[in-house]
């Protein structure tokens, strides 16, 4: 399976941006999609996740503010965030795998930045 993101960017403080994350099939690889994010200097954090059921978990740092979603025919999801900080600038990640919490395909990354 290969995870291909797009969106991101640069951003103000209190504002909103989008991600997708288009998967290359459809197999139990991709039952569970979710994002992750990693600042410089910090370790990898869970942000959101989804699964093909339609099944959401987020990170209690981004509830209420971002918005996880899929297109099963499509085979993508969607990271809508609003009310963005500079806490949340990071690389976000996208990943995917049998169920929640257990993700092995990783796409490349795609770099948010927000400034204040």
């Amino acid at each position: 399976v290969q995870l291909v993101e797009s969106g991101g960017g640069l951003v103000q403080a209190g504002g909103s941006l989008s991600l997708s994350c288009a998967a290359s099939e459809v197999s139990s690889g991709t039952y569970a999609m979710a994002w992750f994010r990693q600042a410089p200097g910090k370790e990898r954090q869970f942000v959101a996740a989804v699964t093909r059921s339609f099944t959401t978990d987020y990170a209690d740092s981004v509830k209420g503010r971002f918005t996880i979603s899929r297109d099963n025919a499509k085979n993508t999801v969607y990271l809508q965030m609003t009310s963005l900080t500079p806490e949340d600038t990071a690389a976000y990640s996208c990943a995917s795998g049998s169920g929640l919490g257990s993700y092995y395909y990783w796409g490349q990354g795609t770099q948010v930045t927000v400034s204040s």
